[in-house]
């Protein structure tokens, strides 16, 4: 073994002295020299250069003493294995869904550096174990979220880049898309990219989980204003604004201000004041449970109201009301 390893392997050997550092409170020199395969006047020499980059490795003496990572100013590069890489980026990912108040920003920024670098060997891993994360979905037709869209995508958005992909709308059909990304948004625990559908000519929000094979121009995206004060407003107002499979009218005796201050959350339509103390009320989706839930919802405030819904609606509303009244009774 030569006492001083060639000056081109230093950066390798060096980061591989941090990442040894790191799996350990403490490592002696004979420790380290032998897992470097240098000598420990080397090793040494390696500790030094890593004090003179800001690194706080501390040395002890003695029996049990030896080199320690400390914390100092620098954060150092981390060396992972193929497994670690992998529980980061789907901890990244889940992070990213707002779970954690004030890191969803973060997260996401950091997904997208480490999709950067993540080994074509490690995606079809990566990707199958968001598969299997359905669980966390926040509802049982939502799909989690593959973790290299949501990282290309944000760059995209982030690099003002065309971007194109394949995508299913609500009632199943399918059609190729070609847009100008705006950004990310998260809400009710999915994700949307709000962007400009260049041929339709038209802004647009459409479901990460209905996004498949996504596919960089590397063109760059004209910048566009976008028609709302910023993207979470759009969405919301998007998702308020469409019309869905089932729709109901409610006309209630209160003001537009009380009954938003009464539901907690978002409502999945548009409420609009008719003048003191009454208000109309729209509820859409695409399942009727969701707006029955929320007629339910409305009632539950007290006031009066005017109810102008479908069969499949009102039927449930007439059960739900037969089974709560037979419990009153039963009490």
């Amino acid at each position: 073994m030569t006492d001083e390893p060639r000056r081109r392997d230093l950066p390798e050997r060096m980061l591989r002295l941090l990442a040894l550092l790191q799996t350990r409170r403490t490592w002696s020199g004979a420790d380290l020299a032998q897992r470097l395969h240098v000598t420990e006047r080397t090793v040494r020499r390696d500790i030094d250069r890593l004090r003179a980059l800001d690194y706080a490795v501390t040395g002890t003496t003695g029996t049990a003493g030896g080199y320690r990572l400390g914390s100092g100013s620098s954060t150092p590069p981390l060396s992972l294995e193929d497994d670690e890489v992998v529980a980061v980026a789907v901890g990244l990912v889940m992070a990213s869904r707002g779970a954690i108040s004030g890191v969803a920003d973060a997260s996401l920024t950091a997904l997208v550096k480490l999709e950067q670098m993540i080994p074509a060997r490690l995606r079809p891993r990566l990707a199958a174990i968001s598969r299997a994360t359905s669980a966390a979905a926040p509802s049982d037709d939502v799909a989690p979220i593959d973790p290299a869209t949501l990282a290309m995508l944000a760059t995209c958005s982030r690099e003002h880049e065309v971007v194109g992909f394949d995508y299913r709308d609500r009632t199943g059909r399918r059609s190729a898309r070609r847009v100008d990304p705006h950004s990310l948004v998260t809400l009710r625990g999915m994700w949307y990219l709000v962007a400009y559908d260049r041929d339709r000519k038209d802004w647009r929000i459409f479901r990460l989980d209905r996004i498949t094979a996504p596919l960089r121009t590397h063109r760059p995206s004209e910048r566009r204003d976008l028609p709302a004060t910023d993207a979470v407003s759009y969405v919301m107002r998007s998702l308020a604004t469409a019309t869905y499979r089932y729709t109901a009218l409610l006309t209630v005796e209160l003001s537009a201000a009380d009954v938003r201050a009464g539901i907690f959350g978002p409502i999945p339509g548009e409420i609009d004041d008719l003048g003191p103390g009454r208000c109309r009320i729209r509820l859409t989706g695409e399942s009727p449970v969701l707006v029955t839930q929320y007629i339910a919802l409305v009632a539950a405030l007290g006031a009066e109201f005017i109810l102008d819904a479908p069969p499949e609606i009102t039927v449930r509303l007439h059960r739900l009301g037969t089974r709560l009244g037979r419990t009153q009774s039963d009490d």
